[in-house]
């Protein structure tokens, strides 16, 4: 008969995923519960949203999970539901904000990873359903990340940083993710750095030397990348993986999955065809 230990030891780990449910798109939840559950880890998902296209669609319904969520995350906490790991990408709202936080608190414990994606905009510009009060708000989440994957827009906006006098030196890069790192997150990879033909990654962590991990640009952009990257960041990690393998097992994962889904010649807004490779994860 096993110990109790035993069955500690094997039992299948467990993330917790909020971010909004989209039913076609390829983004959002869609992505992390296949991907996070082909990497033979339990997704259990807090919808922030529904929605029956993204928003990058001309015509979606979307349905506001907000007056439910406290419920929602109240039935977890009575049921006894514990998590190896927490990932939040999308969150649309201020109140929301406030729930997620409060989602932290109930749920991190000190071994628990934590995974950040701070959702909020590109290019410089905010999308559409944020203000600068959310982007404010969204600060709120850093003490609670262990990891935190922004693209330059939204780095720079966790630091009230003008975006259009940033550039992409390294030492600029590094007192970027340094700065983010002193707010909580021991772990950074600012994403989807652009330059000509090639697509950079500048991976932080505290103590140790930062790096550029590069990619070659398919096509242009996707919606969902963003989150098929912190998916398998986040899988990764919790596999056992170090930051930079995790960080080079998601850049490589996405640079065949894009290709593939260039090949079929697909709308932007269809997202990536991760799935024709998901059994190699």
């Amino acid at each position: 008969m096993k110990s109790g230990m035993e069955n500690i030891m094997r039992r299948q780990k467990r993330v917790a995923v909020i971010n909004d449910v989209t039913g076609f798109g390829r983004c959002a939840a869609a992505v992390a519960q296949p991907i996070i559950s082909a990497m033979k880890i339990q997704c259990c998902v807090v919808p922030t949203a529904i929605l029956s296209v993204h928003t990058g669609f001309p015509d979606y319904y979307l349905h506001d999970f907000t007056p439910y969520l406290k419920s929602y995350i109240d039935s977890w906490e009575k049921t006894g539901i514990a998590f190896d790991g927490i990932s939040s990408g999308f969150i649309g709202s201020r109140e929301q904000i406030s729930l997620v936080v409060d989602f932290f608190e109930r749920f991190k414990k000190e071994d628990t990873l934590a995974v950040v994606d701070p959702v909020m905009g590109d290019y410089g510009k905010l999308y559409s359903s944020y203000t600068d009060e959310m982007c404010q708000e969204m600060k709120r989440l850093l003490p609670f990340a262990d990891v935190l994957t922004p693209n330059l827009t939204e780095a720079c906006r966790m630091l009230d940083l003008d975006y259009h006098n940033v550039d992409m030196s390294p030492e600029s890069l590094n007192d970027i993710s340094r700065a983010l790192s002193e707010q909580g997150p021991g772990r950074v990879v600012i994403t989807g750095l652009q330059q000509g033909e090639r697509i950079f990654n500048y991976v932080y962590e505290k103590n140790k030397n930062a790096k550029f991990i590069a990619t070659r640009k398919i096509g242009g952009d996707r919606s969902g990348t963003g989150d098929v990257f912190a998916s398998i960041v986040t899988g990764a990690l919790m596999q056992g993986d170090d930051f930079e393998k995790a960080v080079r097992r998601a850049i490589e994962f996405l640079d065949k999955a894009i290709a593939f889904t260039v090949r079929q010649d697909l709308p932007w807004n269809y997202g990536i065809c991760f799935e024709e490779y998901l059994k190699e994860l």
